[in-house]
């Protein structure tokens, strides 16, 4: 579902590779954990991923679909949840989420149900008709989660999903990561937590100075270092002092 093929972000007229020469390869069914240490390139993977920047080399494709040459069709598979909450803070919770259904256009009976599922299912009934300006942090970050779900991609791209969000809040998406890859979709996430990566990923991805410096499963990143953690494997892979305290 998604691949880079030798993608290249330079920026300084080339001088900085942000990312550099990156081929990856994520199939359908799969939650697929991208994991670095700050700098690393996490962040401008994901933004090439969604077509919020373009490759300076190589190409990112989403479905087949290039993103550079037919984003429309490539952003459709998406559903994206970024690391801000930068959101409309002047609408309230439920023309924000009608908002975002209109954009992806989705269906009257559709977004009702889907609506109504997801405000129930992370308690924000009773917040939906206040102004997103009122919402705390959490509250937002569970906003962003449902709107960018609203029309059920066959895609997510989740950059630090759990970040703001309470215990409850952040088992439920969780589970639905799960559901969403045992129906055949793709589950792409950021994160720094890696206890939850080793538990909740099929396979890991390591990026380091913008280079992929492993890929695989758990078992595959061990190597034969039998019980081996991926914080064990996070450090051995990755400039120690560059990781978050």
């Amino acid at each position: 579902m998604i691949q880079f093929e030798h993608v290249v972000k330079q920026y300084g007229g080339g001088s900085v590779r942000a990312v550099d020469d990156l081929n990856l390869h994520v199939g359908k069914g799969k939650v697929f954990g991208f994991i670095g240490p700050n700098g690393a390139g996490k962040t401008t993977t994901i933004r090439l991923m969604t077509g919020i920047l373009t490759p300076s080399l190589g190409r990112v494709l989403i479905g087949g679909h290039d993103m550079a040459r037919d984003p429309i069709e490539a952003k459709r598979l998406i559903g994206f949840v970024p690391d801000s909450h930068e959101l409309y803070d002047r609408l309230t919770g439920m023309e924000y989420l009608n908002f975002m259904a209109d954009v992806y256009q989705v269906d009257a009976n559709r977004r009702k149900e889907h609506i109504e599922k997801y405000l129930n299912l992370f308690e924000l009934e009773d917040a939906a008709g206040e102004q997103i300006r009122s919402y705390s942090r959490g509250m937002k970050q569970k906003l962003t989660i449902i709107g960018a779900l609203i029309h059920q991609p066959p895609v997510w791209v989740l950059d630090e999903p759990m970040v703001g969000l309470d215990p409850r809040a952040a088992h439920l998406l969780k589970e639905e990561m799960r559901r969403h890859c045992e129906a055949g979709n793709t589950v792409f996430f950021s994160t720094h937590v890696l206890e939850v990566a080793e538990k909740l990923c099929d396979e890991i991805a390591i990026i380091d100075h913008g280079r992929l410096v492993a890929e695989g499963t758990m078992e595959a990143l061990r190597l034969g270092e039998k019980g081996a953690s991926l914080e064990d494997l996070f450090l051995q892979l990755t400039d120690a002092e560059a990781v978050e305290a």
